[in-house]
C-alpha cells in the first residue's frame, strides 16, 4: 500500500504527467477552437496521425526539428481546410466527414510512409528534442525534476492554453469565434462574416491537431508506428467536454488523464504479475469516463454546434 502511494512523492511522475499531457493539450485546444466556432472535427485521430509522420519524415529527410513542426502543422491545416469546405459552406454532416478524414489521412500517412521508408526489422529514428535546461529552475530540488525537466513543445503547449484561453475571453477575434458558435445569424448581422471564421477556426484548430501527433514522434519519441496515437485523438474530443470547451480547463484535464495513465505505468511495476497488466491500461480510462460524467452534467455546450450555417435561412 505504501509503494502505491509513494508513487506520487516521485518527481519522475510529474515530469511523466507533463510528457504524457502535451500532446493531449494540442489536440483538444485544436478540437476546443474548432467547437467553439460551431465545428466538431472527427478527424482529429487521422489529423494526428498524419502531423506524427509528417513532421517525422521532415526531420528524417534532413530538415530541423521546429521544421517538423511546422510541416505538421501544415499538414494538419491543409486536413481541417478540406472539413472545413466540406461542412462549412457544403453544409455536410460533420460526424461522417469527420469519421471520412480520419480513415483518409490515416490511409495517406501509411501509404506514404510504406512508399518513403522500406519495410525493416527495426524502424528508422531520428533525434528528437531534448530538454531543455532553464537556469535557476532546472536545478531547483524536485521541482526543478518534475516541472522544469520538459522539451521546448511542452512549454509551447502550456502558453498556448494560457494564450487562448485570453484571447478567447478578452479579444474581439476570440468574441468573433464565441458568437459564431452561439448564434451565426446574431454575428452576421454584427458584421461578422461566419463562414470565415468557421473556416479559419477549423483550419487553425486541425493545424494544433497535427503538432500534437508530431510532439510524439520528434520529442516523446524518436521514430514513427502507423499506430501510434492509439485514441488519443478520441480522448481529446472527451476532454473538450470535460473542459466545457475553456482552454485553461483543457490544461486541467489533460493534466489529470496523464496523471492517470503516468501512475498506472509504475503502478504496474509495484503490484508485478499478480494484476494482468490490461487491467492498468484501463484505469486512465474508467477514472476519465468518470470525471467526464461528473464534468458534463454542467457544460455548456455551444448553441450553434453542429448546425449548419446559411445565409437568408433561421
Amino acid at each position: 500500500m505504501m509503494d502505491a502511494l509513494d508513487i506520487f512523492a516521485s518527481a519522475g511522475l510529474w515530469a511523466a504527467v507533463l510528457r504524457i499531457a502535451t500532446p493531449l493539450l494540442f489536440g483538444t485546444l485544436g478540437a476546443l477552437i474548432c467547437e467553439r466556432a460551431g465545428v466538431l472535427n472527427l478527424g482529429i485521430e487521422g489529423i494526428m496521425t498524419f502531423g506524427a509522420m509528417i513532421g517525422w519524415m521532415t526531420v528524417y529527410q534532413g530538415g530541423d526539428l521546429w521544421l517538423g513542426i511546422l510541416a505538421a502543422a501544415l499538414g494538419g491545416a491543409a486536413f481541417g481546410l478540406l472539413h472545413a469546405l466540406l461542412t462549412v459552406p457544403l453544409g455536410l454532416s460533420q460526424h461522417v466527414t469527420g469519421l471520412g478524414i480520419t480513415l483518409f489521412a490515416s490511409s495517406l500517412t501509411y501509404f506514404i510512409f510504406r512508399l518513403s521508408v522500406p519495410v525493416s526489422g527495426s524502424p528508422p529514428t531520428i533525434v528528437p528534442f531534448q530538454v531543455l535546461h532553464i537556469p535557476g529552475l532546472s536545478d531547483l530540488p524536485f521541482l526543478g525534476e518534475a516541472l522544469f525537466n520538459q522539451t521546448a513543445p511542452t512549454y509551447l503547449a502550456i502558453a498556448l492554453a494560457i494564450i487562448l484561453a485570453f484571447a478567447l475571453q478578452r479579444t474581439p477575434l476570440g468574441l468573433a469565434v464565441r458568437i459564431v458558435g452561439e448564434n451565426p445569424h446574431a454575428a452576421e448581422a454584427q458584421g461578422i462574416d461566419p463562414i470565415r471564421v468557421r473556416i479559419a477556426a477549423v483550419v487553425f484548430g486541425s493545424a494544433l491537431m497535427g503538432v500534437g501527433g508530431a510532439f510524439l514522434t520528434l520529442s516523446a519519441f524518436n521514430s514513427f508506428f502507423p499506430t501510434m496515437i492509439q485514441g488519443r485523438g478520441w480522448v481529446c474530443i472527451a476532454l473538450v467536454v470535460f473542459a466545457s470547451w475553456r482552454p485553461e480547463r483543457a490544461l486541467l484535464g489533460a493534466l489529470l488523464f496523464a496523471l492517470f495513465d503516468a501512475y498506472q505505468l509504475r503502478l504496474q511495476h509495484v503490484v508485478g504479475k499478480a494484476v494482468p497488466y490490461q487491467l492498468f491500461l484501463m484505469i486512465p480510462y474508467l477514472l476519465s469516463i468518470a470525471a467526464l460524467l461528473v464534468m458534463a452534467r454542467r457544460a455548456r455546450v455551444p448553441q450553434a454546434l453542429m448546425q449548419p450555417f446559411r445565409r437568408g435561412e433561421r
